[in-house]
């Protein structure tokens, strides 16, 4: 089973920006222990990240028709971006948003998401573990 991960804007900074919201753990790091884990379980684990919304659209495009799901943080593309939510409306493999704070507890303009309607679920709020529950969702499917 191959499933991809794609972090948005800003999400390269992790382990360093904001700490007290984020964590102090780097996404690269987080990913040796996703794939360490989820080995055992015969699954594929790919990461992509950009600070570019376009480069995320083309990698939608690219697995979107052959990965069995994508695990999603799009960052503050999640607000603005109709643009990734017409790429997720235009694939057939399945995805689950995914957001590290509680982007309800924050700033207003953070309670929508363009992109939750065509996912097929959100983890919101949890760390990290957002991204290993998102997996596990996709391998109990």
């Amino acid at each position: 089973m191959n499933i991809l991960i794609i972090n948005g804007a800003n999400l390269n900074l992790l382990g360093k920006r904001e700490p007290h919201i984020y964590g102090n753990v780097s996404f690269e790091d987080y990913f040796e222990i996703l794939k360490e884990k989820f080995a055992q379980k015969d699954v594929n684990l790919h990461y992509f990240q950009s600070n570019h919304e376009g480069e995320l659209l083309d990698k939608i495009h690219e697995v979107g028709f052959s990965f069995e799901g994508i695990v999603l943080n799009a960052g503050a593309y999640t607000h603005t971006s109709i643009a990734l939510a017409d790429a997720i409306g235009g694939i057939t493999a399945p995805v689950v948003e995914v957001h590290i704070s509680n982007v309800y507890a924050r700033e207003t303009f953070r309670h929508h998401s363009f992109i939750a309607p065509k996912c097929v679920g959100s983890i919101v709020g949890l760390g990290l573990k957002g991204y290993e529950l998102a997996i596990d969702f996709f391998c109990k499917k």
